[in-house]
């Protein structure tokens, strides 16, 4: 099914290059783009993992340089019976995290530095197994071969106010009134394409990233920490790449709240008010189990839910808030 998605995907998305392409060249214009979307097609499905990364300055991080974080992955892609992919570490104060790469054999998760800093060992699991299931799903090919595609119409748009403006169609343009509406039409449409696809996806990625890691409420008190931080703290490689976005875990853009079409990300605390229900569903409880996104498990929930965890250790209440510093 993701293959097919993404075979659709690439297909949308040259269309639009070609007609972006005739609008402002006629014919000649549309071939032009044709030849450029099939190249870009190409290079996106065996590089994009490649920009991606790039775009966000991930360093390459093993054993030696990031030994918890790498262990904690190396568990759950055996538990996940996924290769091990490469690991990676954003600069960025902004907690969040993003799995890329065309299928599981050429895969790479990437986490941000705030993200290592401020969440708990189980929490950080939580958040590699969303990640893995993305790669388990095969995900990351749509993810990420629309983030490169999604980019390169918007900037092939803009390119419209310098060769486009000042013809008409029957020269082979749009005038300076359809350029306008063009290079605000061709990026929502490429965005639209890229925001559904995003949301949907998210809460199938939490449901088996909870089965990796076993515990539901380790990705729902993970989600709640990035939420209320993520609209706080500026992610500066982020707001350079907006096409990149719905990679992430949570919008690293904006604390978007509401669920609707223009949002990369279903809200928040629906996806937290799932992972609760699943945990009761496997596990019940004494009592409702409060996360939202505006707070954190409380230390008696925390320790009931963690401390029978696959990982060898437990999370008490004297630990630092992130097992990295």
């Amino acid at each position: 099914m993701n293959f097919f998605r993404t075979a659709l995907l690439l297909a949308g998305m040259t269309a639009l290059f070609m007609a972006i392409g005739y609008m402002l060249g006629g014919s000649g214009g549309m071939m032009i783009a044709f030849i450029i979307a099939l190249g870009m097609n190409a290079f996106s499905y065996w590089n994009s993992d490649k920009m991606v990364l790039k775009m966000h300055n991930a360093v390459e991080v093993d054993a030696r340089t990031a030994p918890e974080y790498y262990e904690i992955v190396q568990k759950l892609a055996a538990e996940a019976q996924l290769p091990m992919p490469r690991v990676y570490v954003l600069d960025s104060e902004q907690p969040n995290a993003f799995a890329t790469g065309r299928n599981p054999q050429n895969a790479a998760v990437a986490a941000s530095t705030g993200l290592l800093n401020r969440l708990t060992y189980e929490e950080v699991a939580g958040v590699m197994a969303h990640e893995l299931a993305h790669i388990k799903n095969y995900d990351i090919l749509t993810m990420t071969v629309t983030a490169t595609l999604a980019g390169a119409v918007s900037m092939l748009a803009n390119f419209a106010m310098f060769f486009g403006g000042g013809r008409d169609r029957e020269g082979g343009g749009v005038g300076i009134i359809g350029t306008i509406a063009l290079m605000i039409l061709a990026p929502l449409a490429a965005s639209v394409v890229q925001m559904a696809i995003s949301r949907t996806r998210e809460y199938e990625a939490d449901k088996i990233g909870a089965q990796i890691c076993g515990q539901p409420i380790w990705l729902a008190s993970a989600l709640a920490k990035i939420a209320n931080a993520a609209g706080r703290e500026v992610n500066v490689t982020a707001e350079a790449n907006p096409a990149t976005a719905h990679m992430f875990i949570i919008n690293p853009l904006s604390g978007q709240k509401m669920d609707n079409l223009f949002s990369t990300h279903p809200d928040t605390q629906n996806r937290i008010d799932a992972l609760q229900a699943l945990q009761q569903e496997w596990y019940g409880s004494n009592g409702p189990l409060k996360v939202s996104s505006g707070g954190t498990l409380g230390a008696n929930q925390r320790r009931n839910s963690l401390d029978d965890g696959p990982w060898g250790r437990a999370t008490h209440d004297d630990e630092p808030s992130g097992p990295w510093g």
